[in-house]
């Protein structure tokens, strides 16, 4: 059994602070559950554009407002204590915040823990996850 305090793994390097938001990664690729588990807080007035392309994701809204755009189609989905979306197209979009967000993260393949977004707003795949070994 794998137990963890949020409070306590923010005072560890499984904290991670990249522009308009900070991470924390409760379960890792490291932990052998498939998936990885993350509290994020977005920070107000955050304007992120991401496009996962290595990874999918699903995200609950715990706390605050703001909305996610689909770039593909131009849809525009409010944000709120309660909502889940689900990026199962790696699906390129931009997620902006209103005020200060925390939300709940999934993410598949999981990631290592340090991870933050390069230029194209992915995570990188290692090289093991490259050769699919």
């Amino acid at each position: 059994m794998i137990v963890r305090s949020l409070q306590e793994a923010e005072k560890t390097d499984r904290r991670v602070v990249s522009e308009g938001w900070e991470s924390t990664r409760l379960l890792l690729k490291s932990d052998n559950m498939g998936f990885s588990f993350h509290i994020t807080t977005i920070y107000k007035d955050a304007d992120l554009h991401l496009h996962y392309q290595n990874h999918l994701e699903s995200v609950y809204c715990m706390s605050g407002e703001g909305e996610v755009e689909t770039v593909e189609d131009g849809k525009v989905y409010p944000i709120q204590p309660g909502t889940i979306y689900i990026l199962d197209k790696n699906d390129k979009h931009i997620l902006r915040a209103k005020s200060e967000m925390k939300m709940a993260c999934v993410f598949n393949p999981p990631l290592h823990g340090k991870e933050v977004h390069n230029a194209e707003g992915a995570y990188e795949l290692d090289a093991e996850e490259v050769s699919g070994k």
